[in-house]
């Protein structure tokens, strides 16, 4: 796979699963510029790349300069790796992710994982955009990812393992570290910052939910719903990475009081919702 891949286009890799080499090969061109090991990795979710502006940057890195790295074809996300410092710690930073509905195979949507793994990163801090099924819960809310259910129809870990990347059936039964966990309630009570907690589900999308859908997700016991996270916290946790996910609820998805949205409302409601996150992330940060 070449920098800057199009969709469905690669190698080996996106076909049988990433190779040490190739992620090896990503990982030297970010030390080259950026040569302190990262102590947390972060992605930066939809609407949401505004902690990027926290960070005191010493390299900022184009996807398409990194080998393997696909291009983010989604207008609000950036599409950069930013290398610097945040609240004291060394951090690499995706400012933007990829999605299954850009086309791309999970593989190649977590191939930046596996590089920030082996960058050095031991612990992955994960964001979101959301749809919020919780009746009691309200568009601009944060809520602590508790548990993920996986309805994208695949999984990344498909394919050739390399027991150099990690097990070939990895542990899930805790996939949002407990301490992590623990530790964003402390920093949420000592801060005033109201925070749920609950379950992510992944469907596909793009497009947004029916009300029979929201129905059933609601059902098969989610709290939100969106059209990420959970592949790279399934390569995260194979890795070894510990993850916290916080997912920022952008609409109300109820199905008996469901009203139309747009991209834009959803952005608006992001960043509203953007100062209490940097709040929380940077919080974390200091703590850990």
């Amino acid at each position: 796979m070449t920098a800057g891949a199009a969709p469905g286009s690669g190698d080996r890799s996106s076909a049988e699963g990433p190779t040490a080499r190739a992620i090896g090969a990503a990982a030297d061109v970010v030390r080259h510029r950026f040569p302190r090991r990262p102590d947390v990795a972060l992605i930066l979710g939809t609407g949401l790349g505004g902690l990027a502006r926290e960070i005191a940057v010493t390299a900022a890195i184009e996807y398409g300069e990194i080998p393997g790295f696909p291009l983010s074809t989604v207008e609000s996300h950036a599409g950069r790796l930013l290398c610097g410092t945040l609240a004291g710690k060394s951090v690499v930073a995706m400012q933007g992710r990829l999605h299954r509905y850009e086309g791309y195979s999970l593989q190649q949507i977590t191939f930046p994982v596996r590089v920030l793994r082996a960058l050095g990163a031991d612990t992955l801090i994960v964001s979101n955009a959301s749809g919020g099924m919780h009746p009691l819960w309200e568009a601009g809310d944060l809520m602590l990812i508790a548990d993920h259910i996986n309805l994208l129809g695949d999984n990344p870990l498909i394919g050739a393992n390399d027991a150099a990347l990690g097990p070939r059936f990895p542990d899930m039964s805790d996939p949002y570290a407990t301490p992590l966990r623990q530790l964003a309630r402390d920093v949420a009570r000592a801060r005033g910052i109201p925070l749920r907690e609950g379950v992510y589900v992944a469907v596909t999308g793009p497009n947004l939910e029916t009300r029979a859908e929201y129905r059933m997700l609601r059902a098969a016991g989610a709290d939100v719903v969106g059209m990420s996270t959970v592949p790279e916290v399934i390569v995260a946790v194979q890795g070894g990475m510990r993850v916290l996910g916080i997912s920022v609820i952008t609409d109300r998805c109820l199905p008996d009081a469901l009203t139309p949205t747009s991209l834009e409302d959803i952005l608006a409601v992001a960043a509203r919702a953007e100062p209490r996150l940097t709040a929380l992330v940077m919080g974390v940060l200091e703590r850990l």
